[in-house]
């Protein structure tokens, strides 16, 4: 059922891609799982906090600034070096974290988004806008994204001593509806973008390369994780950790660019990187389950 649920929702929204109602029904679950359901699932996993969440945040995003300064240093190009490091871990990552490596170990993507959040939010308006951005408006940039906030509900409830309410019935059906309808949400709205996005051959090559560049860094980034982050879990969390390195650029990253330069180049890296992710997930959600 993990599984296939991802790849029904994905077909879902290749299917309504083409109706009427896509055209208000993707703003809405984009809406619903950036500003509601992902912010819910932050909130349950961190009031009921799993021991090594800061070091995966850590992690994420110190991982992102690696990542954007080696291949700024290979491109000296901002906006390639941008979605070669921001990933998208809302639509795709969740999903596919859920479907490889179940439920329980898939929530350390959790901590891995809120780093990877941070870093979009701090970074990304940097890297696209033409002038410097004050650090003012940066950190309450930073502050006002949806993963933030719920990390610090999370820090406000976790004052009020509500550890015991994890087994309550009402908030596991709640986290429960929120986990799936995120997934659901994610998949069917990757599916109906994907489907109105035109790509290349010389695109699907180039995010290719991209693609075992960016594994490459990560076995390296993670294999460096696995000997020295005092993480007592390392070894259930590495294989979710490397899953990082296996994402396309965050979607947003498109509409950052049309807003700050008016241009809409970073379309066509975000749908070649998902086409190439797509295959690489299946072909790492293989080898895991093989192994």
């Amino acid at each position: 059922m993990a599984l296939l649920f991802p790849l029904v929702a994905f077909i879902c929204g290749l299917l309504l891609a083409s109706a009427a109602v896509a055209t208000q029904l993707k703003p809405l679950l984009s809406m619903l799982l950036a500003r509601l359901l992902i912010p819910v699932v932050i909130i349950y996993n961190m009031v009921f906090y799993k021991t090594g969440s800061v070091m995966l945040i850590l992690f994420a995003f110190f991982s992102c600034c690696i990542l954007f300064i080696v291949y700024l240093k290979l491109s000296r190009d901002r906006l390639a070096s941008l979605c070669f490091s921001y990933t998208n871990m809302a639509w795709l990552g969740f999903p596919v974290a859920i479907a490889i490596f179940g439920t329980e170990h898939s929530m350390a993507m959790i901590p891995l988004y809120i780093g990877v959040s941070i870093f979009g939010n701090s970074w990304a308006v940097t890297s696209v806008s033409s002038e410097p951005q004050a650090k003012l408006y940066l950190l309450k940039k930073m502050l006002q994204s949806p993963p933030v906030i719920a990390l610090m509900i999370a820090g406000v409830l976790r004052c009020f001593d509500v550890q015991d309410f994890q087994n309550t019935l009402l908030v596991e059906w709640i986290y429960t509806l929120a986990k799936w309808s995120m997934s659901f949400a994610g998949m069917c709205v990757l599916g109906m973008w994907l489907r109105k996005t035109r790509v290349h051959w010389a695109d699907i090559q180039t995010s290719a390369k991209l693609a075992v560049l960016k594994m490459f860094c990560g076995l390296i980034l993670c294999g460096l994780a696995y000997f020295f982050l005092p993480l007592p879990q390392i070894n259930t969390y590495i294989g979710v950790m490397f899953l990082l390195f296996c994402l396309p650029p965050a979607a947003n990253i498109v509409a950052l660019e049309t807003h700050y330069q008016g241009t809409g180049i970073s379309a066509k890296y975000i749908a070649s990187g998902t086409m190439v992710s797509v295959v690489v997930c299946v072909i790492y959600g293989v080898v895991v389950h093989l192994l």
